[in-house]
């Protein structure tokens, strides 16, 4: 049987506390880019929960962690790049996480944990959303196993309920 989901409005608490998690796990400032009087509203889906800042889906969150939905720009711009070769690109994109052979160029700083966005290396373009399982130094220097988790991509569960809201 599906899940029921259920969507609402956050409170002024709620969104102080979700705006610190942000600052906290992302570095942005959402209250800068917004102000503060920003509508925050909620929709929690089977695979996680979907942010709606002003009406906009322009966060996720899945099992604790934040990240930016692939659709804000913004955010995205701020945020280390992995650039990946195209015989990454369909793995990727179907949810595998990022191995080491398959990164091409590494752009910005970042420590373990940190957000990174994966991009193709023939036209730049988000593919997903990850985590560092490795900071930039040790990603840099080497050749195998795991480099990031895959959080969210192009065509999963997200991507697909933000593209039809």
């Amino acid at each position: 049987m599906a899940k029921k989901r259920r969507r609402h409005f956050l409170k002024e608490k709620e969104i102080k506390k979700f705006f610190q998690q942000v600052t906290e796990q992302l570095g942005l400032d959402i209250e800068q880019q917004f102000g503060t009087k920003v509508r925050v509203e909620v929709d929690e889906t089977e695979t996680g929960e979907v942010f709606f800042l002003n009406s906009k889906p322009l966060f996720a969150r899945v099992d604790q962690q934040v990240f930016p939905t692939l659709n804000f720009e913004e955010a995205l711009s701020n945020i280390p790049k992995i650039v990946v070769d195209m015989g990454a690109i369909p793995y990727v994109c179907k949810g595998a996480d990022v191995m080491a052979p398959g990164i091409t160029k590494i752009s910005g700083e970042f420590k373990q944990n940190d957000p990174v966005i994966i991009v193709d290396e023939r036209h730049n373009k988000p593919l997903a959303i990850g985590f560092a399982l490795v900071g930039s130094d040790e990603m840099k220097s080497t050749n195998r196993g795991k480099t990031v988790k895959n959080m969210h991509y192009v065509g999963d569960k997200i991507w697909n309920y933000v593209k039809g809201s």
